[in-house]
């Protein structure tokens, strides 16, 4: 097993340490290893960042208001594009979330509704046997011994 230890001190001094694999290699694999997992906190850190969705318009709303459109720095639009961005990045990834557990939900439900399906069709079947039977009897049993007693 790799070990990399990394420790910034009070002071915002960084000690490191690796064992086998040099620092960069370690933290490479890493990086690859839980990349997805790093892209969702980076998301989720920005957007703690800057707000609510609610906010973030507004502040859309402030900054470009006709009136004041021509005293806005491309700084400013950059920052506020890369705000927007990140919002809507943290805005798909929550809908694919639940998405996904929509259709995981669905296809729960499906597989209930195949096991209840199968149980009926179950019924069915023994009461088509019942009542093939029943015909039966009565198909065999001779006409002239219902009598009508008035």
């Amino acid at each position: 097993a790799s070990v990399a230890l990394l420790v910034v001190s009070a002071s915002g001094k960084l000690y490191s340490f690796s064992s086998g694999d040099n620092l960069v290699k370690i933290l490479d694999r890493y990086g690859k290893q839980h990349a997805d997992d790093l892209k969702a906190l980076d998301l989720q850190s920005k957007s703690l960042n800057y707000g609510s969705h609610h906010e973030l318009l507004d502040l859309v709303e402030s900054k470009l208001v006709e009136s004041n459109v021509n005293n806005v720095s491309v700084d400013s639009l950059v920052q506020l594009e890369e705000h927007l961005e990140t919002a809507l990045s943290v805005t798909r990834a929550k809908k694919t979330e639940l998405m996904l557990k929509l259709v995981e939900n669905l296809k729960e439900k499906e597989k209930l509704l195949k096991e209840e399906n199968q149980v009926l069709a179950s019924q069915m079947e023994k009461n088509h046997v019942v009542v093939g039977a029943e015909t039966e009897m009565m198909e065999m049993s001779p006409a002239g011994q219902i009598s009508d007693n008035l």
